[in-house]
């Protein structure tokens, strides 16, 4: 081979290094933007100008109707939080089919699907399963409604909850128990207290039983406690129990369901005490009861947390809710709707200061957060070192004329209270 071939050669073997080499040097530089860009997509996702908030209710189940109305909740918040906040929600919504195991799977993937924050789920154990998964993955978590004190009893640090607890109901409720009396110059001296046996019933059971002794202005003792399933479709044997008691009023902590159940059983029993009364619990108000019993729905008490008509919050979401739903009527889903558009509410003033998505810093801005205009009665949105808020308060609702009513306290009523039933002792 000649020198020059080999010259050749050779400089064509430095060429094919020297491209190699460049490939390699921009194939570098090709890994480093990935892992940049990858980076950049984890700031971008936590600096988001949009708030994803995964929305967990049973929409169907036994509590379906209840979780239907929580959902009107949720879909008329983001227009309404868009108009206060400036802050645009996309709503994430999943049914947790009144199943506990299935709200626990369900959080789980609302979170691995890009969740910021976690809303629901109306169902106290729901709500318990939700919060160990929320605690687990360090995902922020506003409990809309449910009762049970247990929840922010563990040393969560990411759960919240502006709902009352279970013994927070009884007390508020009773209280109003005794203020129905005296505005009705009523003395019961008998109750029978039946609850439904689920997380909600057992911790409102505990609330009457610790509460009860104390409140000695209250005329009646509780002659009997019956407790019985949610879902149950039969309740005849537990209302003739009831009935065998001869009690003045049934105290009775219910479902939807169950209570068009027990209704209707103790009308075919001919069964008419002084009334039923609600101590804090849902069931007694909600559309579907009006609608499936028609007039036996009439006079049924429930001593509720409820909104201020007269609220900058509420008339936003009256204005929103005829707009989107028609064909319903706030008053008849104005605890389901309120609680949950206020959950969602607290995610997305705390996101606007926190102006980030990431999720601790999420969080501890929740844990500041103070909102005074609300639209359900109480003080302030002010979360406590369990993550609950204090403070919020119950009225007397009676169903009149197929709808519910403020019958007390006096200075918010819209009509006077009906007590006892007119049919009361009818043959």
């Amino acid at each position: 081979m000649s020198e020059r071939e080999r010259e050749d050669r050779a400089g064509v073997a430095a060429q094919v290094h020297d491209v190699g080499r460049r490939r390699f040097v921009a194939g570098l530089g090709a890994t480093a933007a990935i892992v940049s860009s990858g980076s950049l997509m984890r700031a971008a996702s936590a600096q988001t100008t949009k708030l994803k908030v995964g929305v967990l209710l049973p929409r169907s189940g036994t509590q379906a109707f209840i979780g239907q109305s929580c959902q009107f909740g949720a879909d008329i918040a983001p227009g309404i939080i868009k108009q206060m906040l400036g802050v645009d929600i996309e709503l994430m919504n999943a049914d947790t089919e009144t199943n506990v195991d299935t709200a626990r799977s369900r959080a789980e993937r609302l979170i691995q699907e890009g969740a910021n924050v976690l809303i629901g789920p109306f169902d106290s154990g729901a709500a318990a399963a939700i919060a160990q998964v929320a605690e687990q993955k360090g995902m922020p978590f506003v409990i809309n409604i449910a009762a049970a004190p247990q929840i922010t009893e563990q040393g969560y640090k990411f759960v919240f909850r502006n709902f009352p607890t279970a013994p927070e109901l009884v007390r508020n409720g009773l209280s109003l128990i005794g203020d129905l009396f005296r505005a009705t110059n009523t003395v019961p001296r008998k109750a029978v207290f039946m609850h439904v046996n689920d997380t909600f019933g057992q911790s409102m059971a505990k609330g009457i039983g610790a509460f009860m002794p104390r409140l000695t202005e209250l005329p009646f003792k509780i002659v009997d406690t019956i407790s019985y399933d949610p879902a149950a479709k039969d309740l005849t044997v537990e209302v003739a129990k009831a009935k065998a008691t001869q009690a003045d009023i049934v105290l009775l902590v219910c479902r939807l369901n169950d209570a068009i159940i027990l209704r209707r059983e103790m009308v075919k029993q001919r069964w008419h005490p002084m009334g039923v009364i609600g101590p804090g619990n849902p069931g007694m108000y909600e559309n579907q009861f009006y609608q499936a019993l028609g007039k036996l729905s009439e006079y049924c008490i429930s001593n509720v947390p409820w909104y201020n008509p007269k609220a900058e919050l509420t008339r936003l979401a009256d204005a929103a809710f005829k707009k989107r739903f028609p064909k319903e009527k706030l008053m008849f889903h104005a605890l389901n709707v309120g609680y949950t558009l206020e959950s969602i509410l607290v995610a997305a003033d705390a996101f606007k200061r926190a102006r980030t998505a990431d999720a601790k810093t999420l969080t501890e801005a929740i844990r500041r957060t103070d909102i005074k205009s609300r639209m359900m009665l109480g003080g302030p949105i002010k979360f406590n070192a369990k993550g609950q808020v204090e403070g919020n308060l119950s009225a007397c609702i009676q169903n009149q004329n197929m709808k519910p009513v403020v019958v007390l306290p006096e200075n918010a009523a819209e009509a006077k209270p009906v007590f006892p039933w007119p049919d009361y002792k009818k043959a």
